[in-house]
Parts: structure tokens; sequence; C-alpha cells
């Protein structure tokens, strides 16, 4: 288990809690989190599978609040399965399993692809000792930096 981290002292040392997963590979490949003060879209860049590189854009308030929502749609899939009542295939983004969680990534697939002019930046991981996924978000936090020019 990844070390964790005392949620006073991840902000006070600048890190921003991810509101959302969307997807996570080894590691945190793309969500929701907040970026300078306003909530950004992440995804891994994936430069030879190196997990720390991402690009970063703003998402608008209207489309975090669907994806908060289609979250908190999983959150309570997750409860129930933690509690052994539902099974991995009762999982909604399986599809035909939660008609508003597939209405949702309908919607909104168009902006969760990275915009011409995205900025990349480069992240650095910690954990709290809350549950791995809750309503208002994850049990990790990330800290931006700016990717060196030399690739270092």
């Amino acid at each position: 288990m990844a070390e964790t981290w005392d949620v006073q002292q991840l902000v006070a040392d600048g890190y921003a809690r991810v509101d959302v997963e969307l997807d996570w590979v080894d590691g945190p490949r793309a969500g929701l989190v907040d970026v300078e003060g306003t909530t950004h879209y992440f995804q891994c860049y994936d430069v030879d599978g190196d997990l720390d590189e991402y690009v970063v854009w703003p998402a608008s308030e209207a489309v975090v609040a669907l994806e908060r929502e289609q979250w908190a749609i999983f959150v309570r899939w997750n409860q129930r399965y933690e509690a052994g009542s539902a099974g991995i295939e009762s999982h909604p983004a399986h599809g035909g399993i939660d008609a508003r969680f597939d209405e949702l990534a309908g919607l909104l697939a168009q902006y969760r692809q990275p915009p011409p002019g995205a900025r990349h930046l480069v992240a650095d991981w910690r954990f709290d000792a809350g549950d791995r996924y809750r309503a208002d978000g994850t049990d990790y936090w990330v800290c931006w930096s700016l990717v060196s020019p030399s690739g270092e």
C-alpha cells in the first residue's frame, strides 16, 4: 500500500484531491481535478509509459456537474460492490446497466478529449487514508509542475 498523508498537510503542501477518476491503469490516467482554482481534465500523456506527464485542460461548470453526476453513480455502485451486494458484471461502465450513466457517457465523450493547446504538466501523487472512492473524490491527490524543457 502507498504511503498515506494527512489531508491538512496535503492542502498545505499545495496538493488537490482528484474529484473524479476516469481511468486508472497502474496509476491515475485520467480524471478531473482543481488546477489553479478551476476544475480541469487531466489525461496521461503516456510518453514511454511515463505516468507523471499529463495534458491538462479546463472543464466548464456545466460539464463538471455532469461528470460529478456520473461519478456519483459509480461511487454508489462501488459501495454496493465493496459490501458484496453487487458483482463486477453490474459495473455501470459496462453499458446497458444504468441508463443515466450511459447517457452521461455519450454527452461527456467530446469533452474528455484534450483540445489543441492543452497544457503539459508533471504530476506528483500522494494518497490520504480515506476510502478509495467517495462522493467528493478519490483518496489520491496531485501537485502539478511544469514539464522540464529538456525532458528531464
